[in-house]
Formats: C-alpha cells, sequence, structure tokens
C-alpha cells in the first residue's frame, strides 16, 4: 500500500504531568516480559513459561519489559490525536477498537527489532470487540523526554522501493519528531519499524493499536 503520509505526529501533545502520572501508575503495577506477536503478546508467563529455545528466538527479536493498562482517563487522552492523524494524513481508515495500552520500557541494552504491528489473519476472538478485525493504526506515545536517554530511536523503513535499490542510509527514516515528552506519532499498523537499543538511561513509552474490520 503505497501511502502519501507514512506517519503523522503531534510534538509535545501531552502535558509533562500527565505523561508523569502514566509512568507512575504503570511502574505501580505487574511488570511482565515483552512477547511478540507469534508467541502470544498477553501469554501468561506463569502458566506458560518460555522454554529455552523461545527466550533465544525472543532476544533475538526483542528485549524490553511492559504493563499492560486499558484505564478509561487514558485513553480519553489519547483518542483525540488518533482521530485526527487519521483524517489530516488522508488515511480515512474506518476503526472502532483499540486494544489494552502497552506500557513500554526500555531500559540500557533493550530493544525491539523490525517488525510490523499487523498480523495475516484477523482475531479470532468469539464475543470479544476485536473478533473480525484486524490492527489498522498504531500510535506511539513519548512518555520520556528524550534527553533522559540515548539512543532508543524509532525508526520506520517504509520498503516502497525494489530489493536492488535497498539502501539503509537512503530508506531508513528515523522519527526525531517524538522526541520531546508527549509526543505522539501514529502510522498504518502494516509499516516496518524498529526501536533501537538504549545506550544510556531508559525510555518510557506507551503504545496503542486500533482495530477495524479488513480493508475492502
Amino acid at each position: 500500500m503505497n501511502l502519501s503520509n507514512y506517519f503523522w505526529y503531534f510534538s509535545g501533545a501531552l502535558t509533562p504531568r500527565f505523561c508523569d502520572e502514566v509512568i507512575k501508575y504503570a511502574l505501580a503495577q505487574k511488570e511482565t516480559m515483552a512477547l511478540t506477536a507469534g508467541q502470544g503478546l498477553k501469554r501468561d508467563l506463569k502458566k506458560q513459561p518460555l522454554n529455552k529455545d523461545e527466550v533465544r528466538k525472543l532476544k533475538y527479536k526483542r528485549n524490553s519489559d511492559l504493563v499492560w493498562l486499558n484505564d478509561s482517563w487514558i485513553y480519553k487522552e489519547i483518542h483525540p490525536f488518533v482521530h485526527q492523524a487519521n483524517r489530516m494524513a488522508g488515511w480515512n481508515f474506518d476503526w472502532d477498537f483499540s486494544e489494552s495500552c502497552q506500557f513500554t520500557k526500555y531500559k540500557l541494552n533493550q530493544y525491539y527489532d523490525w517488525h510490523c504491528d499487523s498480523g495475516e489473519k484477523t482475531y479470532d476472538a468469539p464475543k470479544t470487540p476485536s473478533h473480525g478485525k484486524i490492527r489498522k493504526l498504531s500510535m506511539t506515545c513519548q512518555l520520556s523526554d528524550g534527553a533522559q536517554y540515548t539512543g532508543g530511536e524509532l525508526e520506520f523503513d517504509f520498503r516502497n522501493y525494489d530489493p536492488y535499490m535497498r539502501d539503509e542510509a537512503k530508506h531508513i527514516r528515523q522519527a526525531p519528531e517524538i522526541l520531546p515528552k508527549g509526543s505522539i506519532i501514529v502510522f498504518p499498523s502494516h509499516l516496518w519499524h524498529r526501536v533501537k537499543p538504549v545506550t544510556r538511561g531508559t525510555r518510557y513509552s506507551l503504545v496503542v493499536w486500533h482495530l477495524g474490520y479488513p480493508f475492502k
């Protein structure tokens, strides 16, 4: 899917107070190891602990810690920006449900390598709001100030070029626009992106996926 806008951002949109409240609230909750979609993002690790091979594969792809949040006061703050980005970027995707918020903590040397948020199939979860839907829009909120850490850059690979033209120096796009605390970036969930390893400090972010029925 070729787009005229691959992401839409709002620099410093949310107040520092809101960001600090989310951080404080999330850090008081039960933390879990971040998984990938193939391992079940919300898998109960106490009931289904990872085996050695799964841990090895996970660390190759992702290394971070997270907390799941689904509080209405958080959605109330971020939803207007998602709607506005969807309209202003010209996507106009139909979506009607947001998944749980993923509060993510990237400490020293933690990262999330190349991935896209949308899956190959619709959600198979009868009697839930996500049943039969796909991830259409992804949102990341910068809860830390960019000066509080180094590394941890959010990068995109738009992959809208022929393979023989691939040159990361030309085709990888960082998003420094969201470094100010409280910044928001919204993008279609099929876009490839990564978070590079943190080399100093801690990066806190809030990620939310917004669902709708498949494109027609």
